[in-house]
């Protein structure tokens, strides 16, 4: 069985710095993982990328050749890894152990993730393959400014969540950046109220009964929240991995490690 971590969320979320990071805590800790760079735009990484989709197909060549636009071309690139599943992907694997941690750095086009069926058909098959895999859905801590923003990062990890159908880890990245982190905390875990009051007096009278369902549909399901990453602390990258792991059962069936101690010398 393998573990793998889909690494999505909007551009300039901060998914490739979390990959880097992510790498480089593994290092210190002894820990192996492989990183997977599935971004076809993708130019430059501050982590080793062990499988690289630009070996099948890159955003460049796509605009060039076909004479498409970014948008198009990144949309016509993930479609063509998805016709590639059986071939390109399935030889790439062949190349990780049973119980290889892999973590797949994707794209930040947003409908990859939320209508479009490419990622969703590249997690079946790696499910085929016997992976357990985990959604890690980034946003811009800055992003979360208010309540009208926050609302509307919940609708699209919600989205992601309901398109994929994994196990969903969603985290407030770039909280180094976040100058009052007051500002932030109060939506890690909101009250339906609190969250209509807010939004009742930011809006129109005319939302009121929209206003109502979507703050009731955050807290009804507590489907969606949300977990702050500092990067300058290596605490919180380990607290946000622990959360991964024990969503794929990473480490379950692992033998107990025994360490035998000399007795202390008087």
């Amino acid at each position: 069985m393998g573990y793998a971590q889909l690494v999505i969320g909007p551009a300039g979320s901060g998914k490739s710095t979390y990959c880097s990071s992510l790498y480089q805590h593994c290092e210190t800790v002894g820990r192996t993982i492989h990183m997977v760079n599935l971004d076809p735009a993708a130019e430059h990484f501050s982590y080793p990328v062990s499988t690289d989709i630009r070996e099948l197909i890159s955003l460049d060549d796509v605009m060039e050749e076909l004479g498409m636009g970014p948008n198009g071309g990144l949309i016509y690139c993930m479609e063509h890894l998805e016709d590639n599943l059986d071939d390109w992907l399935d030889e790439q694997l062949e190349g990780y152990l049973d119980d290889d941690y892999l973590v797949f750095d994707c794209p930040g086009q947003i409908e990859l993730f939320t209508h479009v069926p490419v990622l969703r058909n590249f997690v079946e098959h790696l499910k085929r393959k016997n992976f357990n895999i985990c959604a890690v859905y980034l946003l811009d801590s800055q992003f979360v400014s208010d309540v009208t923003k926050y609302i509307s990062g919940c609708m699209a990890s919600l989205s992601a969540m309901i398109q994929l159908e994994l196990p969903h880890i969603n985290i407030l990245s770039k909280m180094d950046l976040v100058s009052n982190k007051k500002d932030v905390e109060e939506y890690l875990n909101p009250e339906a109220q609190v969250l209509l009051s807010q939004l009742n007096r930011q809006m129109a009278p005319k939302f009121g009964k929209l206003n109502k369902s979507l703050a009731e549909l955050v807290d009804d399901y507590s489907m969606v929240n949300f977990i702050p990453l500092d990067l300058r602390k290596e605490s919180s990258i380990q607290y946000v991995l622990s959360h991964i792991d024990n969503c794929i059962q990473y480490g379950e069936d692992a033998d107990v490690k025994v360490r035998d101690f000399d007795p202390e010398e008087d």
